[in-house]
């Protein structure tokens, strides 16, 4: 059965991208499905204008991938000498200054950040192959629930590159960092079983069942009043980042402006 927002028409559909909301679930996937969801400057546009397309009322965000792939990691393309048409070219860039390569490689990286904005909490549904820029989309996000088919790897490295598209803090936070090492160095596989052992995915269902499931996790998800996930979610982004009695001390800030707003004394 289609959903409303589906009844209603996608709110964005283009460069492989495609989001359709309903009430407070959007749903982004990845409709190349015939490139297995390959990944190009373009696409990565249309990512980072989902980002700011998204209704004030969504709460929970959906990312996944059409087709057998979830993505395939960067359009081959892009690999060639004369790259993606109305594209810069690898060579392009790094002719280009030290300020014009990195304001080029911090547009794509916009594509990847505004999945762990506080006041969303988003789930990528990864089926098939989460190769490079892939594996970073699926990293991008707040929680992974794979098909038992997944094959995640980190192949930048084995190309001469390193994984730039926010995945490395991601990945070592999930999986420490001899195993994220040892991932992005030997650029193997990783399968569903290692990825829900290590960490790296919160849950691993038979494929079949993937949409069911994250469909029923983004609807657990809502359960809890909304400001009350921002807080918690606020709380568990920095707890790294703070020492212990730093996190003490965010703690009793939260649940002071929780309090006050639920006696209706907040700002």
């Amino acid at each position: 059965m289609a959903s409303p927002a589906q009844d209603l028409g996608p709110v964005l559909d283009k460069d492989g991208v495609r989001l359709t909301v309903d009430d407070a679930i959007a749903t982004v996937t990845l409709a190349a499905p015939e490139k297995r969801n390959a990944q190009s400057p373009a696409m990565w546009r249309a990512l980072t204008e989902t980002g700011r397309l998204l209704p004030g009322s969504v709460r929970v965000v959906v990312l996944r991938g059409e087709g057998r792939s979830f993505s395939a990691g960067l359009d081959r393309q892009m690999f060639t000498p004369e790259g993606i048409e109305g594209e810069p070219t690898f060579i392009d860039l790094a002719r280009s200054s030290d300020g014009d390569l990195d304001a080029a490689i911090a547009a794509f990286q916009e594509a990847f950040t505004w999945w762990r904005r506080s006041d969303l909490v988003s789930i990528a549904a990864v089926q098939g192959h989460a190769i490079g820029a892939g594996f970073q989309l699926a990293l991008a996000c707040d929680l992974r629930v794979v098909s038992d088919d997944v094959q995640f790897a980190m192949r930048e490295t084995s190309l001469g590159l390193v994984p730039d598209l926010t995945g490395t803090h991601p990945l070592v936070g999930l999986v420490g960092y001899a195993r994220a090492l040892e991932i992005c160095a030997t650029g193997r596989y990783v399968g569903a079983e290692e990825a829900v052992t290590t960490g790296l995915a919160n849950l691993a269902v038979p494929a079949a069942q993937l949409d069911a499931t994250v469909q029923d996790l983004a609807t657990a998800l809502l359960s809890a009043p909304r400001d009350a996930l921002i807080e918690t979610k606020a709380l568990l982004q920095g707890a790294a980042e703070r020492g212990y009695d730093e996190q003490r001390a965010a703690e009793r800030a939260a649940q002071a402006r929780r309090l006050r707003d639920l006696a209706g004394l907040g700002d």
